[in-house]
């Protein structure tokens, strides 16, 4: 790949994550200071990232890989997402944000999968070139905590309360109109034009891979995939609150931290999944997700601090020792004629549904333990993801079988 592609999508990457992380991450806060939306409100919003992760394969496999160049349609929607998050940042009322947040969702979930089509169209050998390019991207949403805090500290107390997390949302809205713009200068990606006729909603839905739940293990892995999700859903949606509530300086930069461990973890990944096996570690990444929420529980911004960041460096096993091991279990269960199908499927049931179930308890959980100085009972809050956790570790220790995967890194 030549080096001047390679600092093209390298640059895509970036900034593709950079909106993400850029608003996402304070959206909790947002919502409950600048609008005061309630926690039923929040989880309303919040879930918009399950049905834009629910209807984006459709989006795919109807539009993007049949008709128009991949490239094109990443310009487009990121320039309609820019006005949709300039619009997002001039709210004051729930009723007015909402319409907004759910069609900017349905237009960025895609854009997820295009960057990597973009991606993978200009690469020889994918496992060696793309872990270096999509590195970017977890930079990006660094970097935008780091912007957040550090440069114009719209999530200090005195700024949240006069308002200043807007800005975040004008911030990303112009990374947005620049990535929309950049985005016709990328290499051409055609439409797979010759696969139109193979076209199927079954398989785009991940339908295809259903036959493989009659895998006692495989169904056992699913469903523990769509419960765990429910404890996940916590962390996105209350820990940037619970952070602000409490007190500490420069939350979002803090958060991003979770992403620096990300990818430390994904580099020992390898390792440990050929030394102890797929069920020791997926069991290690729900174990993380367990401590994680009982340090959040019991820390404080006091002489318990260390709790909370321990908890936050704790991201790097909860996503990449379930997820990634996932990933890679279903690839190997699903074979080469449903791999992709396999695929869909899980994460139709993972960012789809059980996250889709977890933002609501989530949001009913907060609203349940509001205190009478308006404050959150947060050691409660943060028990029940917790146990629910402890509970699906539990189910897949006593009930999964090992089984030996052939991992190829």
């Amino acid at each position: 790949m030549k080096i001047s592609i390679k600092l093209q999508l390298s640059l895509m990457m970036f900034l593709q994550f950079f909106i993400w992380g850029g608003w996402f991450v304070t959206l909790g806060t947002f919502l409950g200071n600048n609008l005061e939306a309630n926690g039923g409100q929040i989880a309303m919003a919040f879930s918009t990232q399950s049905w834009g992760a629910i209807i984006a394969p459709v989006f795919i496999g109807l539009i993007a890989d049949r008709y128009f160049n991949a490239e094109k349609i990443l310009g487009v929607l990121h320039l309609l997402g820019s006005v949709l998050l300039y619009l997002m940042s001039q709210t004051v009322d729930f009723s007015v944000f909402y319409p907004y947040v759910f069609v900017y969702m349905l237009l960025y979930m895609p854009t997820l999968a295009l960057v990597n089509s973009v991606s993978f169209n200009q690469m020889k050998d994918t496992a060696a070139e793309f872990p270096f390019i999509r590195t970017f991207g977890t930079i990006g949403w660094i970097i935008s905590g780091i912007v957040i805090s550090y440069i114009f500290g719209w999530d200090a107390q005195e700024s949240i309360a006069s308002g200043a997390l807007s800005n975040t949302f004008k911030m990303v809205a112009l990374a947005s109109l620049i990535l929309g713009i950049f985005s016709f200068s990328l290499p051409k990606t055609p439409p797979f034009g010759s696969d139109q006729k193979s076209f199927s909603l079954k398989n785009v839905l991940g339908w295809d891979a259903l036959k493989l739940l009659s895998d006692r293990n495989f169904l056992l892995f699913f469903i523990a995939s769509v419960l765990i999700c429910i404890p996940l859903a916590f962390y996105y949606q209350q820990a940037n609150p619970f952070l602000v509530e409490l007190g500490m300086n420069n939350p979002t930069a803090k958060m991003s931290l979770g992403q620096v461990s990300e990818v430390l973890f994904m580099l020992l990944l390898p390792v440990f999944f050929v030394r102890f096996g797929f069920k020791n570690t997926i069991l290690v990444g729900m174990m993380a997700w367990v401590i994680r929420y009982m340090l959040f529980a019991y820390g404080d911004v006091g002489d318990k601090t260390f709790m909370l960041i321990i908890g936050i460096l704790l991201h790097g096993i909860c996503y990449d020792f379930f997820f990634v091991s996932g990933q890679i279990y279903t690839d190997f269960k699903a074979g080469e004629k449903v791999k992709s199908a396999a695929q869909g499927l899980i994460t139709l049931a993972t960012y789809g549904v059980g996250m889709l179930i977890g933002f609501w308890i989530a949001g009913k959980i907060s609203d349940a333990f509001i205190l009478d100085t308006g404050g959150h009972d947060w050691n409660m809050i943060w028990k029940f993801p917790a146990l629910f956790a402890l509970g699906v570790f539990l189910l897949f220790l006593l009930i999964f079988k090992n089984e030996k995967i052939n991992y190829q890194s």
